[in-house]
């Protein structure tokens, strides 16, 4: 990618996430359980060592699988005769649909959930939340996308714009908001909402395993796993082997190289 595009990248996350920080701060859904600032400083921390962990490992791979199904006219896409603007579009509904089933398997697969459960290992969803991955997970996430890529052939700037839609809607899903019903209803009509996703985030099973959309709220529909949030069960967030140490490094980082507690299994897919 050029010197302006990584450049737009980066002015794009930030951008997204301080717009977020600033309405979570004004229309907050939930009292948080510990300071912002804490949260913040952790959640940064692990964004900004995840970020330079895939550049060094993941960005040469990928970019490379880019630049093969270019020169080569190879994919799915190419083979169809995507251009364009219906190239972008068929490529950001395609890579979303995949992202969902991705999400179901890292939450029904052990050795997936052993390093995603390091996400919902968080006590409280905001914006910060949308940060928090294992690099495990971000490295094996960057390996099932540079199959994609080969199997697809998307074009470099529907990949871009693929990768900026899926952190903006994720900073949006994540933050600490809730709508008025009207306005709930009207989003649910194609995207999935913060008061959706924050349920994704229960101790329970029943919406623990469902709302796995990231764009997109039709695979929910179409797949049958778009639960409606209970408020009741939206007073417990996260796990609970987790709540005591979700904001230590040493726990956050050692996790996956322990067994898997029972209580923290996912679902079924």
């Amino acid at each position: 990618m050029s010197w302006l595009n990584e450049h737009a990248r980066v002015l794009w996350f930030f951008g997204v996430l301080a717009l977020m920080g600033v309405a979570e701060s004004f229309w907050r859904a939930r009292e948080w359980e510990t300071p912002r600032w804490r949260r913040w400083r952790f959640h940064l921390g692990v964004s900004v060592f995840n970020t330079v962990l895939t550049r060094l490992v993941a960005g040469a791979p990928l970019y490379g699988a880019l630049a093969f199904v270019e020169s080569r006219s190879w994919g799915v896409a190419r083979w169809l005769g995507l251009k364009g603007v219906w190239e972008i579009a068929v490529t950001l509904v395609f890579f979303d649909a995949l992202d969902y089933w991705w999400h179901r398997f890292n939450h029904r697969v052990p050795f997936l959930w052993n390093f995603h459960r390091l996400h919902h290992a968080d006590t409280h969803v905001d914006v910060t939340t949308s940060l928090r991955f294992h690099p495990g997970e971000l490295l094996l996430s960057s390996a099932v996308k540079f199959f994609w890529i080969l199997f697809w052939g998307p074009s470099a700037v529907s990949f871009m714009i693929f990768e900026a839609a899926i952190t903006g809607y994720a900073q949006f899903h994540h933050s600490n908001m809730d709508f008025p019903d009207a306005v709930e209803s009207g989003l649910r009509w194609f995207h999935m909402t913060p008061r959706l996703h924050a349920s994704h985030h229960t101790e329970t099973l029943r919406t623990r395993d469902a709302n796995f959309s990231t764009i997109f709220l039709l695979w929910d529909r179409i797949f049958g796993t778009l639960r409606e949030p209970d408020r009741e069960e939206m007073k417990r967030l996260g796990l609970p082997e987790a709540r005591e140490r979700y904001l230590d490094w040493r726990e956050f980082m050692t996790a996956p190289l322990r067994p898997l507690p029972a209580s923290g299994k996912g679902g079924d897919v």
